[in-house]
């Protein structure tokens, strides 16, 4: 919520090339308790005036020599382009002001002033120029924690990934399905071997044979969702000779406890099996 003493803090800038409207709305605006008051009466120093301090509240005569109060608002659309216009146009033409709000102010007054209606737009408009500043504070905010959260998940599935390189040959993910959703690693440049074969769902490949009670083992275990630990296949290549290959994997749950699917690890252990046989 928008304090009272938000709004009576708010920068207001009076724009009138009649220095008697300028000393009515001051006082207008200071019996009002409001504090920071600034005034011009040169309607070309309006757009470098705000550019610099980013008024809450302009108070804009329409009717003034060298720059009407129409290019004033067309300068300041540029400043504030896509943003909120805190523009409330002062005049005595009733035709201006429909022509004003549709060129890009928020409200208007009527002179001669009645002082109750005067304070009380000003003080809605404020408090809806405030209203909206916080807004865009608040997502400027939350863009900063997403992109600083985004960046330590990358950061964090960088160093996994590093981890898991060091760890093993490859890392992978399956979806509820048993589809392959990511892979990473060497593995296949290494092993030659397709995505799908790593864990034996091969179908057709005359040059690689699992071992099928390995390969039965292993679908019970995704099949009931327990996780495995060093899960050791074996296949035999075109040439005659056996590789071996280890694989980790735990299934994955959604925050509702809906199983998502695997991930895990594995690695090419054929040399420490050798020389295990071998010893």
């Amino acid at each position: 919520m928008i304090s009272k003493s938000d709004i009576q803090n708010a920068r207001i800038l009076i724009v009138d090339d009649q220095e008697a409207n300028i000393r009515l709305l001051e006082q207008i605006l200071s019996d009002a308790n409001y504090t920071s008051i600034t005034s011009v009466t040169d309607p070309r120093e309006v757009c470098a005036l705000y550019a610099e301090y980013r008024y809450d509240l302009i108070l804009l005569d329409l009717q003034m020599p060298g720059m009407d109060g129409f290019q004033v608002i067309e300068g300041l659309k540029k400043i504030e382009a896509g943003g909120y216009l805190p523009v409330l146009v002062i005049t005595a033409q009733p035709g201006h002001k429909l022509r004003a709000l549709q060129a890009g102010a928020k409200d208007f007054v009527s002179k001669p002033f009645d002082l109750i209606e005067v304070q009380t737009r000003i003080h809605n408009m404020l408090e809806v120029r405030l209203l909206y500043k916080k807004l865009e504070n608040y997502n400027r905010e939350l863009e900063q924690i997403v992109a600083q959260r985004t960046a330590e998940l990358r950061e964090s599935e960088a160093r996994f990934r590093r981890l898991t390189e060091l760890a093993s040959d490859w890392y992978w993910e399956q979806d509820e399905k048993g589809h392959f959703t990511k892979i990473y690693g060497p593995v296949l440049e290494m092993l030659d071997i397709s995505v799908d074969s790593l864990l034996g769902e091969a179908k057709g490949n005359n040059e690689m044979h699992w071992n099928e009670a390995e390969h039965a083992q292993f679908k019970a275990n995704i099949t009931a969702r327990r996780p495995f630990l060093d899960f050791v296949y074996s296949r035999t290549r075109a040439d005659g000779s056996r590789q071996f290959l280890m694989v980790s994997g735990e299934p994955m749950f959604d925050s509702s406890g809906r199983f998502t699917g695997y991930r895990g690890i594995g690695k090419d252990v054929t040399e420490s099996m050798q020389s295990k046989q071998n010893s």
